[in-house]
């Protein structure tokens, strides 16, 4: 029988993205050869641990977001892994989120609510946050929107102070125009810009709409209102990390290059539940599909609930939202589907009971050419990533 491998976990148990990292690593091991597991009880950027000095391990795999945490590590002369974007240790392998993804992600999420102004609120301390914000600049840039940045003081400079940034914060808030969509670096940020809005007295989402990162369902659930979030796939990430930590402590030599993990998808709350149309008839024409889309509505259903003719209609929602009431039907029942594919186990056929669909077959055909790919095999994607 052999030896069974010891491997180290410097990650913090303190937020939600590290959990999940943890509970990919688990479910690796679980799934392959058992490790013995030494994991310290601390706290993002902590010291490392004394015993690590002496520690006569196999493996870590760890968030090396200090020097400190670098020199111990590599001291150890260990196969290790990177979970961090911090990057203090380019020459090893690490794995992390796919900011250019999840910029993506909140562009879409932001301008398809037809925001003309975005802004993004952000923490330079961090590598993630300055690429999330890299990206999402572009793509509104490139959407023709306006773009409004804010930088904090990094949380880890010795000069922040958690009172004088939100007063900054709350001095940025009310010089951005309105109605605006923001998209935070991560939750905690977004929920300081909540925080912001309700000094403030303004509504969350009808003037501003927020959108944070890592979908932490206590901070989501107990922000008032509720918080929108992208959810990162953190599980993915620690799976694949302790592959890469199995390979090296096999023998193999593992590239330094980045392994990027896309983001999985928005979890919509009130606080972006809302629609910045300046036109009353599209805004109306727009809730109504997003109420009744899974009735079965038509084109000709939507020209009953507003005052215009479908020309009318057809040229001002293309020039608002950038595609037609058809192709809004379609996207909304699109978005609804992946999501009961993903998060429950309905069969087809009544999965197309709920949106519309005369039938499993309608919905299989329409999903393929909207999506690319038959809704069975995006279902066992989606659920191979988790």
């Amino acid at each position: 029988m052999s030896r069974r491998k010891s491997v180290a976990l410097l990650i913090e148990t303190s937020n939600s993205y590290a959990r999940g990292l943890l509970e990919g690593i688990t479910a690796y091991v679980t799934h392959h050869e058992s490790w013995s597991i030494y994991l310290p009880e601390q706290e993002r950027g902590a010291h490392p641990p004394k015993w690590l000095e002496n520690w006569k391990g196999d493996g870590i795999i760890a968030r090396v977001e200090t020097d400190e945490i670098a020199t111990a590590i590599r001291n150890t002369r260990l196969p290790v892994v990177d979970v961090s974007a911090a990057r203090y240790l380019p020459d090893i392998p690490w794995v992390e989120t796919n900011d250019l993804a999840i910029a993506q992600m909140a562009a879409d999420h932001l301008l398809e609510r037809g925001f003309q102004n975005l802004a993004f609120c952000g923490d330079p301390g961090f590598n993630w946050s300055n690429w999330r914000q890299k990206y999402f600049a572009q793509l509104i840039e490139e959407s023709g929107r306006q773009y409004f940045p804010y930088d904090s003081i990094p949380r880890n400079h010795s000069d922040y102070s958690w009172r004088a940034e939100q007063h900054e914060l709350v001095k940025w808030i009310k010089s951005v125009p309105r109605p605006i969509g923001i998209f935070a670096c991560y939750d905690i940020k977004a929920r300081a810009v909540l925080d912001a809005c309700r000094e403030l007295d303004l509504a969350v989402p009808e003037e501003i709409a927020v959108l944070g990162v890592d979908d932490d369902q206590l901070l989501c659930q107990l922000a008032v209102p509720r918080l929108s979030s992208i959810r990162c796939n953190s599980h993915r990430a620690g799976f694949v990390a302790a592959q890469l930590l199995d390979r090296m402590m096999n023998g193999e030599q593992v590239p330094a290059d980045p392994v990027l993990v896309d983001p999985l998808e928005i979890s919509t709350r009130q606080s972006t539940d809302t629609l910045a149309i300046n036109d009353p008839d599209i805004a109306q024409a727009v809730r109504f599909i997003r109420e009744n889309a899974f009735e079965g509505i038509n084109v000709s259903d939507v020209l009953h609930e507003v005052a215009l003719s479908r020309r009318v209609l057809e040229h001002r929602f293309q020039k608002i939202l950038g595609r037609s009431p058809h192709q809004e039907i379609v996207r909304v029942k699109m978005a609804r589907i992946k999501c009961l594919l993903v998060e429950t186990d309905l069969t087809l056929s009544d999965i197309a009971h709920r949106c519309g669909f005369q039938n499993e077959e309608y919905l299989s055909v329409s999903f393929k050419k909207e999506v690319g790919i038959p809704p069975g095999r995006y279902r066992r994607d989606k659920a191979a990533l988790e």
